[in-house]
């Protein structure tokens, strides 16, 4: 076993070992009006070229000028004149071969579709006002509430009453509405009570063509090419590196005087393309794991996998997350596939954020799509969370609880009246840390507790994988009525926006989302995966239902306690002796809370069934159809809960 680890180890290291390491933090391009710095790391190179274009796309070079190598693999050039708003690309000799002319890893600002940097005066792109840009408070991580859409969803439907629809400026546009008279874009979240606005992916992404953005093509954007660049088919001008970085900022801006703060979905796990990449241009080889025997290593089902580990990726992935802190403004970051990096380096970036802003909140996908070299001991996965500093993972345990598993769409879960998924839904309802009263071996992906503190445990039912929510309780239940499945549907989100640890829910879930049963639609067109704004009309009733759980949970600290300590002793699991059950008290003034008891009440069964409360009148404030904090009706002693229905008390 120790022989096979060091094995591996070794896999990993050849490239890195022989490679000299730059700690500044200048690469790139640094701009003034007196002079413009190029400067990139190619430690193998035997020459490197830098060239100037008046356009970002075609035409002669308007200038040829050699790098000069400097220490620790740096190769330099400085222009001794006023640059801004010129292209660039650089060009590097290894092996005797000219490689692709690119921009540098680090650029800031692009052309169209990202084939050549632009120098840019950063300080010009910033809006009116973005000095005065703050963030919306934030006391505690428990207090998130998140929300996860794209750029183009959200506003590209014809109904959305948004001007500028599939761009960053129809995010920042205030009072939109649907031609039924509801709020959209903005408005809408700002009106549902989120907290933060999770984005898919808007950095410059390689399978759109950007000179024809306007011909509806579609991406999720998880296929990365720039990474310190906004995505340019979501600007008004594609072709204007300047303009896709300051509708990024407005939108910032928009969202943040609006009460919502900015999460950032990254991608720094593999590149859209391997040979071709910015990081083979320049390193052939350095930024990628490879097997034992030369093949790119895959964890992440895309071609390759990035080798966090290895010192100069590290640095890029510290100094690309601070940059987009700084530079944009933006509130937290989401990593697809984290399971793919490494613990160090995810430690040490987040020490790095949280010495910038200790607000900024970060989180990913504690898994890999497929095996990779680097050692399973080594990995940010979600059986690794507690190693990790101040990041959480989603929990897969408590989604397919509720609605089954992942790997079988036909499988059901316990809102699906499902035997056996119960101590699944409890382990996510106690934000995956220790609690005395779950028996963890009846728990369907996790025997142990994953998570030190509640912060780190991301409760929710669905997200753009795979099928809406509302889709997959279809499937899995066909012979269900609509009125059945809205039920199993909000009994699901209730479920979530009740328990500890941070909420997190998928953009039109709020309106029973439907995506046409299309589960992987990342390519897929406008018409499966844009949001319907009609629907919001349509399903008015299960909107409301939303907004008050959303509500609920902000106006009442029990359902966010900020550690682990205060969710052992406040937080009771009721013994029910029916297996579709769920009844636990958050008691005792929980984290303060101006209700001394709160019951919540999961009938996950497809009938009606009683149950005896503790002694005392009980006001119920949810029943599954409406919320109001102010009460529906009193009640004490006998209850009866409704099928697949979640019902919230206090006294």
């Amino acid at each position: 076993m120790i022989l096979l680890l060091v094995i591996t180890l070794t896999s990993l290291r050849p490239v890195a070992d022989n490679y000299p390491v730059y700690n500044g933090t200048d690469l790139g391009v640094t701009y003034s009006p007196l002079k413009t710095v190029f400067k990139v790391w190619a430690p193998q190179a035997s020459a490197a070229k830098l060239r100037l274009y008046s356009k970002g796309h075609g035409g002669n070079a308007l200038q040829t000028l050699d790098l000069k190598q400097q220490e620790n693999g740096v190769w330099s050039a400085t222009v001794l004149k006023d640059i801004k708003n010129q292209y660039y690309t650089f060009q590097v000799m290894q092996a005797g071969k000219w490689l692709l002319e690119v921009p540098d890893m680090y650029a800031k600002a692009v052309g169209s579709n990202g084939k050549r940097g632009m120098v840019v005066n950063l300080a010009e792109t910033n809006p009116a006002g973005w000095a005065a840009d703050k963030k919306p408070a934030l006391k505690n991580f428990t207090d998130i509430v998140l929300y996860e859409t794209h750029v183009r969803d959200i506003s590209i439907d014809p109904n959305s009453g948004i001007t500028h629809k599939g761009k960053f400026l129809g995010l920042a546009e205030v009072g939109t509405r649907s031609t039924d008279g509801q709020f959209t874009g903005l408005s809408h979240m700002k009106e549902l009570g989120i907290t933060h606005v999770h984005l898919l992916p808007s950095f410059d992404f390689a399978t759109i063509d950007e000179s024809k953005s306007s011909n509806g093509q579609y991406n999720w954007g998880y296929d990365p090419q720039n990474y310190n660049v906004p995505e340019g088919s979501y600007a008004t001008d594609a072709y204007n590196g300047n303009v896709r970085i300051r509708e990024f900022k407005q939108m910032v801006k928009a969202m943040h005087a609006n009460g919502l703060r900015v999460v950032l979905d990254v991608v720094y796990n593999h590149t859209n393309d391997t040979e071709h990449s910015v990081f083979n241009q320049f390193a052939p080889g350095y930024f990628y794991r490879k097997t034992a025997s030369g093949q790119y290593s895959n964890g992440t089902g895309c071609g390759n996998e990035t080798a966090s580990e290895r010192p100069m990726m590290r640095k890029f992935m510290i100094e690309s997350v601070l940059y987009w802190a700084k530079e944009y403004h933006i509130d937290g970051f989401r990593f697809d596939l984290m399971g793919v990096h490494d613990i160090a380096t995810m430690n040490a970036l987040s020490d790095a954020l949280h010495r910038y802003d200790p607000t900024i909140f970060i989180y990913g996908e504690g898994w890999t799509a497929g095996d990779s070299v680097l050692p399973d001991s080594l990995r940010a996965t979600k059986a690794h969370t507690a190693q990790l500093h101040q990041i959480a993972a989603f929990g897969d345990d408590m989604r397919d609880g509720l609605k089954g598993g992942f790997s079988d769409v036909k499988s059901r879960g316990f809102v699906s009246a499902q035997a056996g998924t119960a101590e699944s839904v409890k382990f996510g309802i106690a934000g995956a840390v220790q609690h005395p009263q779950i028996d963890y071996s009846a728990v369907n992906y996790s025997k142990v507790p994953w998570a030190s503190q509640p912060y780190q445990a991301i409760s929710y039912a669905s997200c753009h994988d795979d099928n809406s929510l509302f889709d997959r309780l279809k499937i899995a239940n066909p012979d269900a009525t609509e009125a059945e499945l809205i039920k199993m549907d909000k009994l699901s989100n209730t479920t979530v926006l009740t328990s500890q640890g941070i909420s997190f829910l998928h953009s039109g879930a709020e309106f029973l989302r439907t995506k046409k049963g299309v589960a992987n639609s990342y390519k897929s067109p406008d018409s499966i995966n844009q949001i319907d704004w009609y629907r919001k009309t349509h399903y008015k009733a299960v909107y409301d239902y939303y907004r008050g759980l959303v509500n609920l949970r902000k106006s009442h600290p029990a359902f966010r306690m900020p550690t682990t300590e205060l969710i052992q002793k406040h937080l009771s699991f009721i013994t029910t002796n029916d297996k579709e059950l769920i009844a636990y008290t958050l008691n005792g003034n929980a984290n303060r809370d101006k209700w001394t008891t709160i019951m919540v009440i999961l009938n996950g069964n497809a009938s009606a069934k009683q149950y005896k409360l503790p002694a005392g009148n009980w006001t119920i404030v949810a029943d599954g159809d409406k919320v109001n904090q102010q009460g529906i009706s009193t009640v004490s002693n006998i209850i009866t809960i409704p099928a697949t229905t979640g019902y919230i008390l206090h006294q």
